[in-house]
Order: C-alpha cells, then structure tokens, then sequence
C-alpha cells in the first residue's frame, strides 16, 4: 500500500487509489467500470455511445433487436473474466455459453448459434484449456445452441489470467415479442425466477478460500426455456432482465431508470438461500448487489401475473419463483425497498463492484 502514500508526511494520495468503488472522475479504467453499476454506465454513456451509437445501440437491452428480411433476429455479445476458471456449479466455458443464451433470452428470442473467442495466456496447460472447450460445447447442447465460428488469440505469459472468453450469438424473435426495459407499467408484477445471490457467493468463496459449512455452487443455467414456458402464458411480457454484474439491485434500478417508473421491492420476499445471507453478513455484503448467472427478473402485467408465475415454478429453472414486488408512479426512476422492521430505504445503483472478476 505504499504507493496510496504521498511521500512527504504519509498523507493518502486518492489519485493513485485502485479499489472497486473509486472516485468517479478520475483519468483511468477501474475494476468498478466493469461492474455493471453507475460507473458502467458513465462508461458507456461517456465513452461508447458518443463513438458508435446509433438508434439500435441506445436501447441498451441485454440482447440489440435487429430487423432483417422480414424477421427480428437478437443479437448479443459478452466476454468473460471470471477467476478462478473453475468454481461449484461450473466454470468460465458453461458460463460464457450461458450467459449469451440468457442475453438473448431476455429479449424473448430462443438462441440458435453462438461464436467463441478464446484469448489465451502462454504458459495456460492444454489440458485446462481442453476441460473449458468441453464444458462449453456441453452447455451449448444442453440450451440447444450450435457454436458456429470462433477464433483463437496467444497473449504474453504475464499478460493475461490464463483464458479469457467472448461469446457472441443470435436467435429469433417471435412475432408479437415486445420485451424491453421501457415497456415497464405501473401495475406491473416483479418476479424473480428463484433464489438470488448464489454465482456470486460460490466464486468468492474459491478465490479467497473461505468456508461456510456448506458448499455454496453457482446457479448458471440456460433460461431459454424458461422465458418460452413464460411466453406460452403470454406474449405480453414486458420486462425480462437476468441479473447478472449488479445483482437484482442493479437491474431494477436499470428498469426503472429506462422505464421512467418506479419500483416498489419487498425485501422479506427476496428468495436468498440461508448459506448465502450467512455469508454476505459475515462478508458485509448485500446479497441484492450479488451476481446471478441462472435467474431472471420479469415485470409482468398484473392479470397475467399468477399464471405466468404458475407456468415459472413447473419449470426446473423456476422452481423457486417468487413476486419480490411491483411497479408504480411514484418516485419515478427510484428502487425502495419495504424492509423487514416496517420502513423504506432507497436501494441505489451501485457505484463500483462489490465483487470483481465474478463473470
């Protein structure tokens, strides 16, 4: 920590701070721009859009919808970071697979074909590489997906963390789909597809090597069938979101910001599995800012609201759905959270990232 101090007198020096949730106006790339909280954001704002946007670009949904010979083909685009490569419940390989298919899943599409990159340091073993090939092309069968095309780039040892991953894909979307983050209506119903916080929480606690008496494993998983046992009730879903960097905080706030609505959470009806309340309070964490990589949240109009969640928990992936709140007038813009004791609190965008190299 030296280098955090200026020289004469020991005084702190903020310039040269690196942590997840840094100043928001300084010169340099943080851990926190790739959060998927408000310095994500001002990233992309500040940044990206200025360069390339364009009127597709700035709906800024999971997935960009993109009309083509008569059809709407989503498309969407993730690399993937996560360290360790391997951790309870997965690895890097089935997560790259599944977060693109749920990306496209929000948009109501079905995945057809993904593209791989694969960015490898010199020195990686073989054999390591191997076991996330097979775990990806493992996962793709399982969300019926074909990985069509990829490439392969060699990187200087010490100048990467052993593999880094993007994947790209696309799918259809289905005629009469309209699923955005500005469709969101007061009235609408918030569901969350099953217990919250467990990616999150199962990568941290092989990085840092901690134990909670029960092995926390992450809840990735294609949702491609999920949102069409969903869509089998009705097309009329207005929101789908898989709460990934941010956790369901983050994507809420992202809802109503886009939406011009405000959003109502009742914190109680959360699902958040015991091991993983136990280990944010031992961590001072939020488990509402917690990555998921297996759950999604939907704002669904209120006469659909029951069958919807009927359709949810008969699927395996929804088995442990819940209402967690809803959609309203007031305070637009704005997450507030009912609490257990009775009172309201704001529930922000976060700032940075609470937990790195997670996805």
């Amino acid at each position: 920590m030296a280098e955090a101090y200026v020289e004469a007198g020991g005084l702190p020096d903020p310039s040269v701070w690196s942590c997840p949730a840094p100043l928001r106006d300084g010169p340099v790339v943080v851990l926190g721009h790739g959060g998927g909280g408000a310095l994500s954001a001002e990233l992309v704002s500040e940044v990206f859009a200025p360069a390339y946007g364009n009127e597709i670009l700035s709906g800024l949904g999971d997935s960009a919808i993109l009309p083509l010979g008569g059809t709407r083909l989503a498309f969407s685009t993730d690399a993937y970071v996560v360290r360790p490569l391997f951790f309870p419940g997965g690895c890097i390989g089935d997560l790259a697979v599944n977060g693109t298919v749920n990306d496209l899943a929000m948009s109501g599409a079905r995945a057809a074909f993904l593209s791989c990159a694969f960015i490898l340091e010199e020195g990686t073993e073989l054999a390591v590489v191997e076991r996330v090939a097979r775990a990806m092309g493992s996962a793709a069968a399982a969300a019926g997906v074909v990985v069509a095309t990829g490439d392969t780039k060699v990187v200087d040892a010490g100048h990467g963390d052993g593999i880094y991953v993007t994947t790209s894909g696309v799918g259809l979307v289905p005629e009469g789909v309209d699923i955005r983050p500005q469709r969101a209506r007061p009235g609408d119903v918030v569901v969350v597809s099953g217990p919250v916080g467990l990616h999150g929480v199962a990568v941290l606690s092989v990085r840092e090597g901690l134990e909670f008496g029960v092995e926390i494993a992450s809840d990735t998983a294609p949702l491609g069938g999920l949102v069409a046992a969903m869509l089998g009730v009705t097309r009329d879903l207005h929101v789908l979101r898989d709460p990934t960097r941010g956790g369901v905080a983050a994507s809420l706030n992202e809802i109503a910001a886009a939406s011009g609505t405000g959003v109502v959470l009742t914190e109680e009806a959360v699902p958040v599995p015991e091991p993983v309340a136990n280990a944010c309070g031992f961590l001072g964490l939020d488990p509402l800012y917690v990555a998921n990589e297996g759950r999604l949240i939907a704002f669904v109009p209120r006469e659909h609201a029951d069958a919807v969640l009927a359709a949810m928990r008969a699927h395996p992936q929804g088995a442990g759905a819940a209402v967690i709140g809803e959609c309203v007038a007031e305070h637009p813009g704005m997450v507030v959270a009912r609490t257990r004791l009775g009172g309201t609190r704001v529930v922000d965008l976060p700032v940075g990232e609470q937990l790195p190299r997670i996805c």
